[in-house]
């Protein structure tokens, strides 16, 4: 297997007077497209083990709900009486699985990777409401990590790295690429 090693990348950002810049490795991509599996199959299985035709038993948010999140925590009200709320718990019960599943398959394959990730940092950042106990030890925690690691994703366009986004984005319409024709579309994919 031969590496290249000579491939100039680089990150640059300019933003609120603040410039960044960076040389990352050539293994950078390799990389990416590690990570977006890697959450992606971590979304795909949580979503599944939700579901009764794997677990045994259907998904019920009831428990987290109530119990799950901590009463130092600045949404524990709002949890709890939207787990009083029989209605809204039954969609929440079938949201979050549902929405794992799409989440996972979607950044395994690389495609709407932008919504696919936006989708899972605001499961996580919710997750990470519920479960912070008002300390600011416990303001680092793995929900929060995966947020930003979701964010990241998006950030960096991981699905045009060996994924499905890049030949999307190409894609011909009417004459014009998918995102010349339907410009909305780039905030989804990439």
């Amino acid at each position: 297997m031969t590496m290249s090693t000579t491939t100039q990348n680089r990150l640059e950002s300019r933003y609120a007077g603040i410039t960044l810049e960076g040389d990352p490795h050539a293994l950078t991509a390799w990389f990416v497209v590690v990570l977006r599996v890697v959450m992606g199959g971590m979304m795909l299985f949580a979503g599944l083990g939700k579901f009764a035709f794997v677990s045994g038993e259907g998904f019920d948010a009831t428990g987290y709900l109530v119990h799950g999140v901590d009463a130092a925590s600045p949404v524990s009200g709002l949890y709890a009486a939207m787990a009083g709320n029989a209605a809204l718990l039954e969609i929440i019960n079938v949201t979050i699985p549902v929405t794992q599943v799409l989440i996972g398959v979607a950044l395994l394959v690389g495609g709407f990777v932008r919504l696919a990730a936006l989708g899972g940092a605001l499961q996580m950042f919710a997750f990470y409401l519920g479960g912070w106990e008002g300390q600011l030890l416990a303001l680092f925690d793995s929900t929060l990590i995966y947020a930003v690691v979701f964010l990241a994703l998006a950030a960096i366009g991981a699905g045009r790295i060996l994924g499905a986004d890049r030949y999307l984005e190409r894609l011909e319409v009417g004459g014009q690429t998918l995102l010349e024709r339907f410009p909305a579309l780039r905030y989804l994919m990439g």
